[in-house]
C-alpha cells in the first residue's frame, strides 16, 4: 500500500480521538528539531473545537479488540492499515519542516499483544527523540495491559501519555468491551503516577536526569453509549483525578459509527451535552467544586439551558446574593459569570475602597450573568423570581451555549 494510502486511512481512522489537546510540557529545544515548551506550540481549532495543530494519526487501525463502540472493532468490514515506526517518525519530521505542524498525538489498535504495540511506539519515539533529535511535543496513547518497564521506557520519551477508560462504569466497559477491564486500566495508570513522582525525587538529585511524561497522564471517556447519568460520568471523572493525579479528562460524545445491538437506537449525543460536561469538568479542576454539589441523585442530568455553575447557584439561590465587598475568593468563584480574574480584580481593587456598581464597570467587569446573585455596597440590582425555574429561564436566554440560543444561531 502506497504511505499516502496509509495516511489517508489511518488519519481517518483516529478522528474520534479526542485528547491530543497539546499543553503542558516544557521540553526545550536542545540544538534539534522544534520546541516541545508551552510557548513553542500552535493551536489551530476545527469547526468542531477539537485541536488539529498535530500530525494525529494511528500507528495502525488492526486491532485484537471487538469493542462495540469502535469503528476499528476487529470484526468491522473497514480497509486496513498499518505504518512502520520509521514511516511514522518520518511523516512527523517532513510535515514539521513544512510547518504544517507542531507535534505529533499518535494512537493505535492492539496488535498481536499489548507490550508488541507497546514496544512499536517506543521505536517510533526513540527514532524521534535519538535520531532525528526532535525535541518538539509527543503525545501517545498508552496500551491498558502493557508492562510497566514498557510504560516507563515510552514516558522517558515523550511529552503526554493517555491511558483511555473508555466508559464511565465497569458493567458498561464489560457489556461493550469485554476484553478490556478496569484492573488492566487503572494499574498502568497508577504505575505512570508512581513514576511521576519517583521522577520528582531523581531529579532533585540529579538535575540532568531525564524528565518523565512532563505534561502528565490525560485519559478520554465515551458518553452516551450507554445509560449513565451525567453525575456518574462526573463522579468518575473526579475519581480519576483523585487517584492518579489526572491533568485532564476528556469526554467523547458516543457517534453511531457502528452497528451493535448493544447501542442499537442510541443517537448521537448532543454537543450541547458534552459541552456541559467539560464545563463541569472545568468548576472540579478550577473551582472548587464536587461533583456531588453541582449535581445530585435528584438532578443527576444538567440542565441544557444553562451552564452548571449557574444551575448550582439557582439552586442554592438560599446562599446569595453575595456581598463582594465582603466575600471571598472562594465565594467570588462561585458567583455566575465571575472566574478567576474578577474575583482577583475585585480583591485588589477593594483594599482601596469599597466597590460600587460604577467601579465594577471601570474595572471591566461584568454583571450581565452576575446580576442577580450579588450586592454592591449593600445595593441589589437583580430581579425578583418566584421560582428557581423562572430565574434558570431567564439565565438561559442569556447563556450564549443554551440551547434556545443555539437554534436561533
Amino acid at each position: 500500500m502506497e504511505l499516502k494510502d496509509k495516511l489517508e486511512i489511518l488519519t481517518d481512522a483516529a478522528k474520534y480521538d479526542v485528547s491530543c489537546s497539546s499543553s503542558g510540557s516544557d521540553r526545550k529545544n536542545n540544538k534539534g528539531l522544534g520546541n516541545g515548551h508551552i510557548s513553542g506550540i500552535c493551536h489551530s481549532w476545527s469547526e468542531d473545537g477539537r485541536c488539529i495543530s498535530l500530525l494525529k494519526i494511528l500507528l495502525t487501525n488492526k486491532c485484537i479488540y471487538n469493542c462495540e463502540y469502535c469503528i476499528n472493532r476487529r470484526d468491522n468490514d473497514v480497509l486496513r492499515a498499518e505504518f512502520t515506526p520509521r514511516e511514522v517518525a518520518d511523516l512527523t519530521i517532513n510535515f514539521y519542516k513544512r510547518n504544517y505542524i507542531e507535534g505529533l498525538f499518535l494512537s493505535s489498535g492492539i496488535v498481536g499483544s499489548p507490550d508488541k504495540t507497546m514496544e512499536k511506539l517506543i521505536e517510533i519515539a526513540r527514532i524521534l527523540r535519538q535520531e532525528y533529535n526532535f525535541n518538539g511535543y509527543i503525545h501517545m496513547k498508552g496500551i491498558p495491559g502493557a508492562s510497566e518497564e514498557l510504560i516507563r521506557e515510552l514516558g522517558l520519551l515523550i511529552d503526554r501519555i493517555s491511558i483511555n477508560i473508555e466508559l464511565p462504569s465497569e458493567k458498561s466497559l464489560a457489556l461493550l468491551a469485554p476484553q478490556k477491564n478496569y484492573e488492566k486500566i487503572f494499574k498502568p495508570m497508577d504505575d505512570i503516577k508512581n513514576n511521576l513522582l519517583q521522577n520528582i525525587e531523581e531529579r532533585k538529585k540529579f538535575r540532568k536526569a531525564p524528565k518523565f511524561v512532563p505534561a502528565g497522564q490525560t485519559t478520554q471517556m465515551i458518553i452516551g453509549a450507554t445509560g449513565e447519568n451525567d453525575l456518574a460520568i462526573i463522579n468518575r471523572a473526579e475519581a480519576l483525578y483523585g487517584a492518579f493525579d489526572m491533568k485532564r479528562v476528556y469526554y467523547s460524545g458516543y457517534v453511531p459509527v457502528v452497528d451493535s445491538k448493544y447501542t442499537k437506537g442510541i443517537e448521537k449525543v448532543p454537543l450541547l451535552r458534552e459541552h456541559r460536561i467539560y464545563q463541569a469538568d472545568w468548576l472540579l479542576r478550577f473551582y472548587g467544586f464536587k461533583a456531588n454539589e453541582i449535581l445530585n441523585n435528584d438532578n443527576p442530568f444538567f440542565d441544557l439551558r444553562i451552564d452548571p455553575k449557574a444551575n448550582w447557584a439557582i439552586e442554592n439561590i438560599e446562599l446569595f446574593p453575595i456581598e463582594i465587598n465582603r466575600a471571598t475568593y472562594e465565594e467570588l468563584m462561585r458567583i455566575p459569570g465571575f472566574g478567576r480574574n474578577y474575583a482577583l480584580r475585585i480583591i485588589k481593587a477593594r483594599k482601596f475602597a469599597a466597590l460600587k456598581y460604577d467601579d465594577l464597570r471601570s474595572l471591566k467587569i461584568s454583571t450581565k450573568r452576575a446580576i442577580n446573585f450579588i450586592t454592591v455596597g449593600g445595593v441589589y440590582r437583580g430581579k425578583n423570581f418566584s421560582t428557581k425555574e423562572s430565574l434558570k429561564d431567564f439565565m438561559g436566554q442569556r447563556d450564549p451555549d443554551s440551547v434556545e440560543q443555539l437554534k436561533m444561531w
